[in-house]
């Protein structure tokens, strides 16, 4: 131990010492008499230690926000949803008019739908209303058969201009339901962990109910077409494709278009790969199709939607958009986090894997900037967990990290729209069970949706800075992001800000809001895990309130909790929540 002393410049005497000093003798004896005293006293807490003054400020975060001018605008749907087609296998698509997931649905417009996935390309289009009747027999669902036409109603006080045909399903016919589904999911896993998917038929029936859920819940349909229906010389069979598109036509159904899914894994799928020329040829061929149909020539057209963006699959990309980089909206591509089988709940905080999605971006970027700057990037079809998701793990309090930041993250770096998959289908990757219930990505969703509006601030912040060790990378566990409020939340004036904050470390952080955002009256909106679960929980209270659907099925009023201004924000530890600052009067943010 070494013992610092201060000696004065004149000493009396050689003999004398000061009586700030102590000889280490008298140093080692005090210290033996305070840990005989503390071993006396038991479990009793210590006194509290007063800090030195610089301590408090060096944990103190300051934060701004530039106000003049946004770094990136979004797409008012910049948050949107997908359906996918193992729905028809599974028996749900005859629930998708549900009272209560069409009002889960339309808490989440304005948005895209996008009807698509892995059975994109195992699906095939038949025009007939009752495909058990004409096979002379009943089809699977034969306890669920004509239950539309004695149930299904007008529901006026839902929507009272569009006349939707929602449903109040009996529990029974529910609970049959679950069962039948409990079943297929495991049929549907077994189809994707073997790389082998059987066809699925989409009638004109279920296409009407897909596209009266979409249209009731306020959610724009865009529709996945099969890509892998293949001529002998590998050119695309287009012959399912207009018999839809002419159905949809005729009933005059507002849908936008893609054409497959993940093409770079038809190899695997199907024995035959299309490159990224071809793919492109077959896309110019889906527009000359569409042009034609009068409610459609001038539809959007969407893809290629490739997987994650390693060697072969950039290359891909890169023939694609050579041939047909002009022909589509936007370019759109998929992500997934972790492999399903093997994820714990802790990777979920793991700052590494939440920067995997930066690099993947700009590799996309690099791409489709070389061929047509400035088209628009989707990240469609985007989960956490792969192989159907984790029971307790991806539809719990924990994944929302991950989801959070994804969309933090993509707005920053330009990404135009997100669309998560999924919506509500069999696994556990989803936004609401099969109870009809919203899990804990719903809530955040829903939060994000009334308080994020598409134009993204820049952030800038001081205190957060440490020195990294050697041989020992240092990774930002506070993230920070800004966007204007949404303009079409009535309870904030237009120049209010708000800010969303993931805290992934084990100790609370404080905030101190500076510059622009200096004294403001903040709205708190914390989200953390309710019950015994902890980051495993499946449920999720809002400022200390427990989520849940009103008994009369609707949504519940998001309250907030009104911080005083100036007060220093705490971020309690392995938490996330949207911080609004009011009368901001922000520059960016007072014009649409």
């Amino acid at each position: 131990m070494r013992v610092l002393c201060a000696f004065p410049e004149a000493m009396p005497s050689s003999n004398s010492r000061p009586p700030a000093c102590l000889a280490p003798g008298a140093l080692y004896l005090a210290l033996l008499l305070h840990l005989s005293l503390s071993s006396q006293a038991g479990g009793r807490r210590p006194l509290p230690v007063d800090r030195p003054p610089g301590l408090k400020e060096k944990t103190l975060i300051l934060l701004d926000v530039s106000t003049k001018n946004p770094v990136r605008t979004v797409n008012e749907n910049f948050l949107s949803l997908q359906l996918d087609p193992s729905i028809i296998h599974d028996g749900w698509l005859d629930f998708l008019s549900s009272k209560r997931l069409v009002t889960l649905a339309r808490g989440l417009s304005p948005a895209f739908l996008r009807f698509g996935g892995k059975r994109t390309d195992f699906l095939q289009f038949q025009n007939l209303r009752n495909p058990a009747k004409s096979r002379g027999g009943p089809g699977p669902d034969y306890y669920l058969k004509n239950y539309e036409d004695d149930i299904v109603r007008s529901d006026v006080a839902l929507d009272k201009q569009k006349g939707c045909k929602i449903a109040q399903h009996p529990d029974v016919m529910l609970e049959l339901q679950r069962e039948k589904a409990a079943q297929m999911h495991l049929v549907l896993l077994k189809e994707q962990f073997s790389n082998t998917y059987s066809n699925l038929i989409l009638t004109a029936r279920s296409l009407d109910k897909l596209y009266n859920f979409a249209d009731c819940s306020g959610l724009h349909l865009i529709f996945a077409l099969n890509a892998l229906r293949r001529n002998p010389n590998n050119s695309w069979n287009s012959s399912s494709a207009l018999s839809l598109l002419k159905y949809s036509a005729s009933k005059k159904y507002n849908i936008s278009w893609e054409l497959g899914n993940e093409p770079n894994n038809y190899r695997i799928m199907h024995g035959r790969a299309v490159n990224g020329s071809q793919l492109g040829k077959d896309y110019i061929q889906l527009k000359s199709l569409l042009q034609p149909i009068r409610i459609y020539s001038r539809a959007s057209l969407y893809g290629p939607n490739i997987g994650r963006p390693r060697k072969n699959v950039i290359a891909l990309l890169d023939g694609f958009m050579k041939v047909a980089g002009s022909t589509v909206d936007a370019v759109t591509w998929q992500h997934c986090y972790i492999d399903g089988r093997v994820v714990k709940v802790m990777d979920f905080l793991k700052t590494r894997l939440l920067e995997t999605l930066s690099d993947q971006i700009r590799k996309i970027q690099k791409v489709v900037n070389t061929y047509t700057p400035g088209k628009k990037i989707w990240l469609e079809g985007v989960v956490t967990t792969s192989a159907g998701g984790t029971n307790n793990l991806s539809d719990s309090y924990a994944a929302g990290f991950l989801w959070l930041n994804t969309l933090g993250m993509l707005a920053n770096q330009g990404i135009d729209v997100v669309i998560r998959h999924s919506f509500f289908d069999h696994g556990y990757n989803h936004l609401v069970d099969q109870n009809f219930n919203p899990l804990p990505d719903y809530w955040l969703s829903l939060l994000y949706k009334r308080l994020i509006g598409p134009k993204v601030l820049a952030v800038h912040v001081a205190g957060l800075q440490r020195k990294p060790r050697p041989g020992r990378v240092i990774r930002d566990k506070l993230r920070i992001y800004a966007h204007c409020t949404n303009h079409h939340n009535h309870n904030y004036v237009r120049g209010s800000i708000t800010l969303f904050i993931i805290n992934l470390h084990r100790s609370r952080k404080k905030i101190k809001l500076a510059g622009t955002l200096r004294d403001k009256l903040v709205h708190q909106y914390l989200l953390q895990p309710y019950g015994q679960e902890g980051l495993k929980s499946k449920s999720v209270q809002l400022n200390g309130q427990p989520l849940v659907m009103v008994d009369d099925g609707t949504l519940p009023e998001l309250k907030p909790r009104p911080l005083r201004a100036g007060r220093t924000l705490v971020i309690p530890p392995v938490t996330m929540g949207f911080y609004v600052v009011k009368n901001v009067n922000a520059l960016a943010c007072r014009y649409r």
